[in-house]
């Protein structure tokens, strides 16, 4: 197989994004964030830079690029392929850092691999002190699924920390589709500050990683499904020698279907990352046939504002006879792989029959308590529970229930859900960036509606709107939004009413082909983060 991999040349000028497209006479002012992987590389087709070594394996020739001069090194492209078990383990940490994503992974020679890094309201803190307790004092491979906030809210710390008080990042490997959000354009000048290595990754790449046969199975070029996040995740499938690991980020529905019809029985995996928290639009029938997992791990909050996981994909787990494992409800969990079984160690004992996850208790994101080891896995074999602790829980709760927050709604996608909250709770139901006809004359047309999912009264007065271009919008006093009830921002003119806010700009705000809701409260937090 031709493994190819593109280079991202990190510039010092980022590519400004458009507004609201179709916009006439320059009424639309532009963002400047949320640039575009491809738009600050050198343009070269893929298959550019690289030479054909002595054994036929690609290497790809790697410009990184510095504020003085072109600096041009060689990367290694082929990854160790061999299913032969080494000296050494290779542990897959699955973090919990709640309504998010982080993996951490050492191979056999103590190579390791990061794979997302939560949320960004964590701002990383979460995921640097699991590794600093971990005495990890090197990321070797920074793998970023896709640009969503809850999977690269860690990036900026991340790669400050390790390029300036560690040995830092080896190389980071992105799939090349933007994000507008602050979070994002944080990441990309984290990477041209300390210049650190970024490939563009897609299928048929590979990553050297030591020891370990690493394929890159997803995102195809050209992308799917006209280029949605979630669909072009990185999808990686570890392998030491018998057993294998499955991590397809937040693939949905499209991005399994990709895989199964590209990779069909070369999907089958021991462990398998459920795909995108385990909501109901992932996890499908199909690619878990062609998967065929013994176990599956689920990343997600405890009270998810999105459901997560949905019931639809725990039934398709159960009716397959799949173990499976909540970050929310065992904490962190470590599974340890010597090439013929896998043991696995959790911070809590808790159900893993996925018709009962949900019965058991919350473990709070950051909690330090010691893992145990709880069941082993032997390649072909159903899991073996190791005996539950006589404790009634292996877990000190850090916080206890309090007066209820607003609870935001993040850049995942999907429908949020009501939560356990008995507070107000504000929610984007709504976005019609695309006003009909000639939006300089139709500015009511594009708007934005917030919901109140809680059960008690919201009262918005003073808190802020903003866009990825930090265009904002202050909501004025004494508006106040009921339980369930709905309230409209058009960008245009007009008089404010209980249900309908007008901007009052004179040109475009939401961009057409993708931008970044920003709600921030009166006490200046930031609630609301949601990509569309």
């Amino acid at each position: 197989m031709n493994r190819r991999t593109l280079v991202v040349l990190l510039l010092g000028v980022l590519v400004v994004l458009a507004g609201c497209a179709g916009t006439p006479g320059g009424n639309q002012t532009t963002a400047t964030t949320g640039t575009d992987l491809t738009a600050v590389s050198t343009q070269t087709e893929r298959t550019a830079g690289t030479a054909a070594t002595q054994s036929g394996t690609q290497t790809p020739t790697a410009t990184a690029a510095s504020s003085n001069e072109d600096i041009t090194t060689t990367a290694t492209a082929a990854a160790t392929q061999s299913n032969t078990p080494l000296e050494g383990t290779l542990d897959i940490h699955y973090i919990n850092v709640g309504q998010g994503d982080a993996t951490l992974i050492i191979g056999p020679t103590n190579e390791t691999m990061l794979i997302d890094t939560g949320d960004y309201r964590d701002d990383g803190e979460i995921v640097l002190d699991y590794l600093r307790q971990h005495d990890i004092n090197r990321i070797d491979y920074l793998v970023t699924t896709h640009a969503d906030a809850d999977h690269i809210g860690g990036h900026e710390a991340v790669i400050n920390y390790y390029e300036t008080q560690a040995n830092g990042i080896g190389a980071v490997y992105d799939p090349g589709l933007a994000s507008s959000s602050q979070t994002y354009q944080e990441y990309l000048d984290a990477v041209e500050e300390h210049d650190v290595q970024l490939y563009e990754t897609r299928a048929g790449d590979s990553i050297p990683f030591e020891g370990v046969s690493t394929k890159v199975l997803a995102p195809p070029e050209p992308y799917l499904d006209s280029e949605q996040r979630n669909e072009n995740s990185v999808v990686l499938q570890l392998t030491l020698g018998q057993t294998s690991f499955m991590l397809p980020g937040d693939v949905e529905e499209d991005g399994e279907g990709y895989l199964v019809s590209e990779h069909g029985g070369d999907l089958q995996s021991t462990i398998l990352k459920s795909a995108h928290h385990g909501s109901a639009g992932s996890n499908t029938g199909p690619f878990l046939d062609a998967v065929q997992p013994q176990v599956a791990v689920i990343s997600s909050a405890y009270d998810s504002q999105y459901g997560h996981p949905a019931e639809e994909a725990l039934k398709r787990l159960g009716e397959r006879d799949i173990a499976a494992y909540w970050t929310a409800t065992h904490g962190n969990i470590v599974m340890s792989s010597d090439g013929e079984s896998i043991s696995i160690a959790t911070q809590q004992t808790a159900p893993t029959d996925p018709g009962s996850l949900r019965d058991g208790e919350p473990v709070e994101p950051g909690s330090d308590t010691p893992i145990e080891q709880r069941t082993t896995v032997a390649v072909g074999a159903k899991p073996t529970q190791t005996p539950a602790p006589t404790s009634t829980s292996t877990v000190t709760q850090t916080t206890t229930e309090t007066e209820s927050t607003p609870t935001p709604t993040i850049t995942d996608g999907g429908e949020p859900t009501e939560t356990s909250s008995t507070a107000g709770s504000l929610a984007v139901s709504e976005i019609h960036a695309d006003a009909e006809g000639d939006e300089s004359d139709n500015l009511n047309d594009e708007y934005i509606v917030f919901e109140n999912t809680g059960s008690e009264d919201l009262d918005l007065s003073g808190w802020t709107v903003a866009d990825a271009a930090d265009h904002e919008y202050t909501i004025p006093s004494n508006t106040v939004l009921g339980a369930d009830e709905t309230i409209t921002l058009h960008t245009g003119e007009g008089t404010n009413t209980d249900t309908d806010l007008y901007w009052g700009s004179g040109s475009a705000i939401w961009n057409n082909g993708g931008d970044t809701i920003i709600v921030t409260n009166d006490q200046g937090k930031r609630v609301i983060e949601e990509e569309y």
